[in-house]
């Protein structure tokens, strides 16, 4: 398969579909995973609506140390679009200390919450290195897709209790 590249009719080219890059490579030591909270009630998320309150969190933090974090980061850093200079901020701002993970029995899901730069973040000059939207939403995004990883790795290779809540037969399909 051959994949388009370029809009000016005269430069336009074709090449191997295997040949466009699909993300960067972040190469960087990965960090110590976030210390999760046991008392933390994740409804106090703004972004986060979890039914239940058995969330786990002392089982998740074990698998977190005993691999999953390093596992999710690299597999993530594989693909991420953030460069060194983005990381650096992520960094310098202590921001993967903010990522909370915890149980969502309802759902049958892990769930997170990924820390973010605020809308804020020209008037409050938290970081000198941050000079437009672009690099703010970057790095929001990139976290945001760093916490569903870690997310989807827990589940997948580490979880290996039951869902307690067992839904009814007769829910319709959609």
């Amino acid at each position: 398969m051959k994949v388009r590249i370029g809009t000016d009719p005269a430069r336009v080219g074709l090449i191997p579909a295997a040949d466009v890059p699909t993300g960067m490579s972040l190469d960087v030591p990965t960090p110590d995973p976030p210390e999760l909270q046991p008392a933390l009630d994740p409804e106090e998320y703004d972004d986060v609506d979890v039914q239940g309150d058995e969330y786990r969190r002392e089982e998740l933090q074990e698998y977190l140390e005993e691999g999953a974090w390093e596992r999710a980061f690299g597999e993530w850093a594989e693909h991420s679009d953030l460069g060194e200079r983005e990381w650096a901020i992520v960094t310098d701002l202590e921001l993967v200390r903010q990522f909370d993970f915890f149980w969502d029995d309802f759902a049958d899901r892990v769930g997170y919450h990924a820390p973010g730069l605020p809308e804020d973040w020209k008037e409050r000059e938290i970081h000198p290195d941050l000079d437009s939207w672009g690099t703010v939403s970057g790095i929001n995004a990139g976290l945001t897709e760093l916490g569903q990883v870690v997310s989807e790795v827990l589940k997948q290779e580490y979880i290996e209790w039951e869902s307690a809540f067992d839904a009814p037969d007769d829910l319709p399909d959609f």
